[in-house]
């Protein structure tokens, strides 16, 4: 019989946590192997058995980042308007993710200060986050509300103007007290832009 492993999933998010507190207050830079396992009260043995190493918690942390990404776009329910529900998903869903996890929407989705071979450690869980939103968009597709836009390009100018608004809210560009109405208003016309053009 094998040993029992000595580290298990409760470690590994642990430390993911540990990490991402740790980004979000000192960026990037300041993360380090023994301050990520001090702050859990383990050892740096762990972290090198769950993650392999430094890099290795890093890309974790980008996977991370998506998988609730794209876990929040499949719990999202489907109504019979593909407009409503892709504007929604992307106030309630993603502007959450991002006021919640600024430093993995950093990471992850603006790439902020990780080396390229690091974030091509994330690509594939980047692209299961994509397909939920590509999902949602096809549906505009199917229903004719594209206009002359190939799906391709509409999903990167939504893309583009949801990373846009989420970089904006979290610099306090806008007041808080009407953040959401600003992200449902251009979303909304972005998204009727297509339909009538």
């Amino acid at each position: 019989m094998g040993r029992p492993k000595e580290h298990d999933e409760r470690t590994r998010l642990a430390l993911l946590d540990a990490a991402e507190r740790m980004v979000a207050t000192d960026g990037l830079e300041a993360l380090s192997v023994r301050r990520v396992a001090g702050a859990v009260g383990t050892t740096t043995r762990a972290v090198y058995s769950v993650f392999g190493s430094k890099d290795g918690l890093v890309v974790a942390l980008g996977v991370r980042g998506f998988d609730l990404l794209r876990t929040a776009l499949i719990a999202l329910p489907v109504t019979e308007d593909p407009a409503v529900d892709l504007v929604e998903a992307d106030v309630r869903d993603f502007r959450r993710f991002v006021l919640q996890h600024p430093a993995l929407f950093q990471l992850a989705v603006q790439r902020v200060a990780a080396p390229s071979e690091l974030t091509e450690g994330f690509r594939d869980a980047a692209e299961h986050a994509l397909d939920g939103l590509r999902s949602r968009v096809s549906r505009l597709a199917a229903a004719g509300q594209l206009g002359l836009r190939t799906l391709p390009d509409a999903l990167y100018e939504f893309h583009a103007l949801c990373e846009g608004l989420a970089a904006l809210e979290l610099r306090c560009a806008f007041p808080q007290d009407y953040a959401e109405r600003i992200w449902r208003d251009a979303l909304a016309a972005l998204v009727a832009g297509w339909g009538a053009s």
